[in-house]
């Protein structure tokens, strides 16, 4: 008797714990300076929502879709351009979140020495990328604009830490990529273009959080509750940016997580825009169906992609894509 009343008292607690277990969710982040990265370390998230995070650091946007692909990972960030490219293939992730308007936060940086003085100098050399990412897609965008052959040039797929490292030892002349590694290289080169100038031109590029579109549809409360928190994270910074200097808690909690020197953090944020909840909803980015500016932002990367071999399908509407509602929910939330 005793022995089916233990039995019985584990079956009851496996029944209680049951759903505790299930919350739980995997989210994988970039070493991309940005606030929720003070979030992530302060562990604000989990309080928010009271789910247990699995946080995992990835070296770049295409190996964050192939795991969102695989099902190992929920919630990612990503650039546009990984983000087109996972959806034309098909995979079940919707975005929900602009991480950043990328502006002068990515740029083609050429080496001091190497000869490139104009873009036409950019012919023959080698330039380092990592490929399927929002510079590589500004990167093809670049030389379709200045009439170059990517054939003429020698593009290397190369991730950011790579590339830093290539650059050091003289591998590379020119590169295409974002902070840390743009920091480095920007001390012995120079700035040929920006991302956000390549935008003015018609090819927005963005990061972006997106969620597993049955996950996010399955957690709906958990997903209000994690955009309010990365909205007032980001407000944290616009309403006080110059209080996250070099010495400041905050920029030491973004250097821990993702590595880099602290000095450099101030400025890499001062080259992004980060959004407000009503402005995320706006129909510039996430608001307004397959009208909407993250939605044709999504469309065009994919036309480009395709056209450069990259991928093999366009969707009819990439505004099915782009899930506002999380948003919205979080809205409700600060009222």
């Amino acid at each position: 008797m005793k022995k089916n009343i233990f039995i019985s008292s584990i079956l009851i607690a496996s029944m209680l714990l049951s759903p505790l277990a299930a919350k739980s969710v995997t989210i994988g982040y970039q070493g991309i300076f940005n606030p929720w990265k003070v979030a992530i370390a302060n562990g604000d998230f989990e309080k928010a929502t009271g789910y247990d995070i699995d946080w995992r650091k990835f070296d770049s946007g295409s190996s964050v879709i192939n795991a969102m692909a695989s099902g190992d990972v929920q919630i990612a960030l990503a650039g546009s351009s990984p983000i087109a490219a996972g959806v034309s293939r098909g995979v079940g992730i919707q975005l929900f979140w602009i991480g950043e308007d990328i502006a002068a936060a990515e740029a083609l940086v050429v080496r001091n020495g190497s000869g490139i003085n104009s873009p036409q100098d950019l012919v023959g050399k080698r330039i380092g990328v990592p490929f399927v990412s929002t510079t590589h897609f500004h990167l093809l965008f670049a030389l379709e604009q200045f009439k170059i052959s990517p054939k003429r040039v020698r593009i290397l797929n190369m991730q950011p830490n790579v590339i830093a490292s290539a650059w050091e030892s003289g591998a590379i002349d020119a590169a295409f990529v974002w902070d840390p590694a743009l920091g480095r290289i920007k001390e012995s080169g120079k700035v040929l273009i920006t991302s956000g100038q390549l935008s003015s031109w018609g090819k927005a590029t963005f990061d972006g959080l997106v969620v597993n579109t049955k996950w996010g549809k399955a957690n709906k409360k958990f997903m209000g509750k994690f955009v309010s928190t990365l909205a007032k994270t980001d407000a944290s910074y616009r309403n006080n940016a110059m209080a996250w200097n070099a010495n400041s808690k905050e920029v030491a909690s973004i250097v821990k997580l993702v590595g880099g020197d602290k000095k450099m953090v101030p400025g890499v944020l001062a080259l992004y825009k980060f959004l407000t909840l009503e402005e995320q909803a706006s129909s510039a980015w996430l608001g307004d169906g397959k009208n909407g500016g993250a939605a044709q932002a999504l469309k065009f990367t994919s036309e480009f992609l395709k056209k450069e071999k990259k991928i093999d399908t366009i969707q009819s509407d990439y505004g099915k894509f782009v899930n506002v509602s999380y948003i919205e929910d979080a809205i409700k939330m600060s009222q």
